[in-house]
């Protein structure tokens, strides 16, 4: 019997997803656990994988497609039921224009968008095709279609953009098209897109404070220059891994502040799972290191480096990087912000932004002396947190972090 392939839910937050690239095809055979597609969600590209033994049967939905959580993306069975057809409720889970492929010698087709030629005829062209088409700038009226009936795929416009461009006629006089090319247009999708809406979410959504203050980093850089003493390179603690350590420390003594808001709840978590922003090109996700209050400095240490190297290489599981219950944001190495407001990472209720380390003159014991001065910024939705408790933790918070031995040992 042949086995569903649908869009899987890689995350709270996730509501759609968009197919990738197909790694095999109609009638390819392939093992249980073997990767078949993968899926690009608003924080990551991941892998579907086979269920089952058998072939391909079919594929519904094909690269550059946007499904719904259970959209059906093809069929997998034995290779007795080549030319199955998906059954019906399965393609009312997929958006409207997505058609499984006919029987027969007719292979899976993707949806197909109708646009206007230069004569008004339509033109019929994969999604993924009019989306680089749009991209590049490409008038697809004077694109020769090789797909089934003349669809004009992904990799016509390949074909395209890979021809040697025909030499122009020199202009008399600046035109619309010679004035567009004065700017390079980036789409508004993907990540970029997905960490934009975010972020426009959580600030609406939150009645934010921020509380601002200067920590003196003095015996927090003076540990982690002596922690780091006897490591190896690869393995040294950064200020964001002890800033973390304390992080969880506090977390511990104010477990009101371990909580998120979902629904009509506010949860009290028992496991404390801090999230920590990693800059990517494209945008920014947030890895979760799981007990925390659990694990040593070391041990945080070596979990961000890994979690942060499995980031940039476009390789976290689910798991990874969702379930959090605090998030730090470390901004600090760029030293060019003191504060600022970090937007909370929703459902949490708290975040806690870093800024550079700066020395400065300060006063202490009537004496006036050069000391590195952190910022942190914490910020909280009030629906959740009130302003005076928030100080309170604050104040542990700056605390540890002035005397990190009772924070981090």
């Amino acid at each position: 019997m042949a086995v569903e392939i649908t869009m899987p839910k890689m995350g709270l937050t996730m509501t759609t997803g968009i197919v990738g690239e197909w790694l095999k095809k109609v009638g390819d055979p392939v093992a249980k656990g073997e990767t078949l597609v993968e899926v690009t969600t608003e924080k990551i590209v991941n892998s579907v994988e086979s269920p089952v033994d058998g072939v391909l049967l079919q594929i519904v939905a094909e690269e550059g497609d946007e499904l719904p959580i259970g959209g059906l993306m093809g069929l997998v069975g034995d290779a007795s039921e080549m030319g199955v057809s998906a059954p019906a409720e399965a393609k009312a889970a997929a958006p409207a224009g997505i058609q499984a492929a006919a029987p027969a010698e007719a292979k899976a087709t993707a949806p197909v968008l109708k646009e206007e030629g230069a004569a008004g005829g339509k033109i019929k062209i994969t999604p993924v095709a009019a989306k680089m088409a749009r991209e590049k700038g490409i008038d697809v009226a004077s694109v020769e279609g090789t797909g089934p009936n003349g669809r004009i795929t992904k990799e016509d416009i390949e074909r395209v953009l890979a021809a040697p461009a025909q030499q122009a006629a020199p202009a008399t006089a600046p035109t619309a098209a010679s004035a567009e090319a004065q700017y390079e247009a980036v789409p508004y999708d993907g990540m970029r897109r997905a960490v934009g809406d975010n972020m426009k979410k959580s600030w609406n959504q939150v009645a934010r404070v921020t509380h601002h203050v200067r920590a003196d980093a003095s015996e927090l850089l003076a540990l982690r220059k002596k922690i780091n003493e006897d490591i190896d390179p690869d393995g040294k603690v950064t200020v964001t891994d002890m800033l973390l350590k304390i992080a969880a420390s506090a977390l511990r003594l104010h477990p009101e502040f371990n909580v998120t808001k979902e629904g009509d709840e506010i949860r009290r978590h028992k496991e404390i799972r801090l999230g920590f922003a990693v800059a990517l090109d494209n945008g920014l996700i947030v890895p979760v290191v799981r007990n925390a209050n659990r694990l040593s400095v070391l041990e945080i240490a070596r979990e961000t480096k890994r979690l942060a190297g499995l980031a940039k290489a476009n390789k976290l599981g689910v798991k990874d990087f969702t379930g959090s219950t605090f998030t730090l944001t470390n901004i600090g190495a760029y030293r060019s912000v003191d504060f600022f407001t970090p937007i909370v990472n929703l459902p949490e209720a708290v975040i806690l932004g870093v800024g550079r380390t700066v020395e400065m003159p300060v006063a202490v014991d009537g004496n006036v002396v050069i000391r590195p001065m952190m910022g942190l910024s914490l910020s909280f939705d009030h629906v959740v947190i009130d302003g005076a408790p928030a100080a309170v933790f604050l104040a542990t918070l700056l605390k540890l972090i002035e005397n990190p031995v009772k924070g981090i040992l």
